[in-house]
């Protein structure tokens, strides 16, 4: 039987992949065959040498999406197959004190240019007919509110409504969208959280799991996503959270 899980002979672009979920994500890819263009602001060298001592296949690609049109050019005859949208910034700060600066550039960062390069990337392959997968990250604040991460929590909420509503357009045209919402995770994102010896405590008191999640804990579901294992998949948001949700 074919490996449903393979992705051998499929090209990936993630981006964000120099640290973090993003980086994890490319080697997870890469690990399953894929040939993985790894997108940063800054060069992803660690990334890069990590799939190649574990014989992969990836290349830099510089991409800054406070710019959220940067990726305009990226995948005209290039011929990628598979999307992960991880690129990702926050701003904290008490919602009385937040400023339009913070907002814009999240919301820039986060939920407008993941929408103009899923559209760039769709045009490609519905062009050449031809089938893809968009793999988008989401967050467990796409269902709830959090606290003093306005604009991340609103842009995390606009990731997932706009993967259904990309499904909906896309799913009969052989192109997949969905999305991982990670739990918390260990990356430069939650820092401050887990310095905080009261939020780290709460966070840790409610995740059945009992510790925070591992960046390579999200790349084995962005392998599933990207895979023909999950062919009749459209539309999902995958909580992939330590049992967050489920509390």
């Amino acid at each position: 039987m074919t490996n449903l899980f393979s992705l051998q002979g499929r090209k990936a672009l993630v981006t964000g992949a120099n640290t973090g979920l993003g980086q994890a994500i490319a080697v997870g890819l890469a690990a399953a065959g894929a040939e993985v263009i790894c997108a940063a602001r800054r060069a992803p060298e660690e990334t890069l040498e990590i799939i190649a001592r574990a014989g992969g296949t990836a290349a830099p690609l510089a991409l800054d999406f406070a710019d959220p049109l940067a990726a305009r050019d990226v995948f005209a005859g290039k011929g990628y197959d598979i999307l992960v949208n991880n690129a990702g910034i926050i701003r904290r700060a008490d919602a009385v004190e937040f400023s339009e600066a913070d907002w814009d550039d999240v919301m820039d960062v986060n939920l407008k240019a993941l929408f103009f390069t899923c559209q760039v990337f769709a045009k490609e392959l519905l062009a050449k007919g031809r089938p893809g997968k968009i793999v988008n990250i989401a967050s467990l604040l796409s269902f709830q509110g959090g606290i003093r991460v306005p604009s991340y929590t609103a842009a995390k909420h606009g990731v997932s409504g706009l993967t259904k509503l990309l499904a909906n357009e896309w799913a009969a045209k052989g192109i997949n969208v969905n999305a991982i919402a990670p739990g918390y995770i260990e990356t430069n994102n939650t820092e401050a959280l887990r310095d905080d010896p009261d939020r780290n405590k709460a966070i840790l008191d409610r995740i059945p799991a009992n510790r925070w999640g591992k960046p390579k804990d999200i790349a084995g579901a962005a392998v599933f996503l990207s895979s023909t294992a999950a062919d009749y998949i459209h539309g999902a948001i995958l909580n992939v959270d330590g049992g967050w949700l489920a509390r």
